[in-house]
């Protein structure tokens, strides 16, 4: 995909470790110009030096960004549209698990900051960047969800309504800017081997159930889902190969996601790879609705 980002100027938030360096690794050897943030800036300025000797030319910048404080939000997509022109891709990668365990039994505060990092923290920057899009009639939304937006997770309930929360604000956010040349799409990225999957291990069975812990070790063990196959969706949805794609949750690993641009009318009139309510008539079942 070398070349396909030219011209993109690009925010991935969390940028510092795992998927978020990754995608912002692809987005740069793709060709396009980066402006990222995280919570440790120290250690995004050691990344971002390290993605800028992969293509010289290429502009990096790099700034603290602390996606639940409104005022920070705003300030750095304000400095990033100064620094390098214009933005037209936003990549909502920052995001916890948040604690482990019974929800009676979670810290309360670590709880909601779990859900205002991952769901309040994109919605933010989404605000802060949307005028800038409109005003330019062209911008991507990428907001990276994952197994908690589709499938009960025990022992996660801040992540997996969190999630879940993402994408149905995705969603919603599409049919908002749909007449705006503005695309808004989730993605999940698979069974990725990050510090998340360490926090899961180290949290244990009794807090994250017997279940998802023995799947966690299995995913550890062999190596889980490469964080390339997640990035490769975030740079096609970021290009112009993907325009008219929008409100739509994609699974990097399951979903034929490079045939779709020759679907797009059926995408458009249809609910396909949205969150939606399973009936009875949708499993055969004749006695639960109408």
């Amino acid at each position: 995909m070398t070349g396909i980002l030219n011209g993109r100027k690009a925010i991935v938030t969390g940028a510092n470790r795992g998927f978020g360096l990754e995608i912002a690794r692809r987005f740069i050897i793709a060709g396009a110009d980066l402006a990222l943030g995280a919570r440790d800036a120290d250690l995004l300025e050691q990344e971002a030096a390290t993605l800028a000797r992969l293509a010289p030319g290429r502009q990096i910048i790099s700034r603290h960004l602390d996606v639940i404080s409104p005022a920070d939000c705003e300030s750095f997509v304000k400095w990033a549209i100064n620094e390098l022109g214009y933005v037209d891709v936003l990549v909502n990668n920052a995001g916890l698990y948040g604690p482990m365990g019974n929800i009676e039994t979670n810290d309360w505060e670590k709880w909601v900051e779990a859900v205002h990092i991952n769901l309040m923290g994109s919605v933010l920057l989404a605000r802060a960047v949307l005028g800038h899009m409109k005003e330019r009639r062209r911008g991507c939304i990428i907001q990276v969800s994952g197994g908690g937006a589709t499938n009960p997770l025990p022992g996660l309930s801040a992540y997996a309504a969190s999630k879940a929360a993402v994408v149905r604000f995705a969603e919603t956010l599409a049919l908002e800017v749909k007449d705006f040349g503005v695309s808004v799409n989730s993605i999940a990225p698979g069974a990725l081997n990050t510090r998340l999957l360490d926090e899961v291990l180290a949290a244990g069975p009794d807090k994250v159930g017997r279940q998802f812990y023995e799947r966690s070790l299995a995913q550890k063990r062999d190596g889980g889902v490469p964080l390339s196959k997640g990035a490769e969706l975030a740079v096609f949805l970021a290009s112009d190969t993907a325009r008219g794609i929008t409100g739509r949750l994609i699974s990097a690993v399951w979903d034929h996601w490079q045939e779709w641009p020759n679907h797009l009318d059926t995408l458009a009139e249809s609910d396909l790879y949205t969150l939606r309510r399973i009936v009875g008539r949708d499993r055969g079942e004749n006695w639960g609705d109408r």
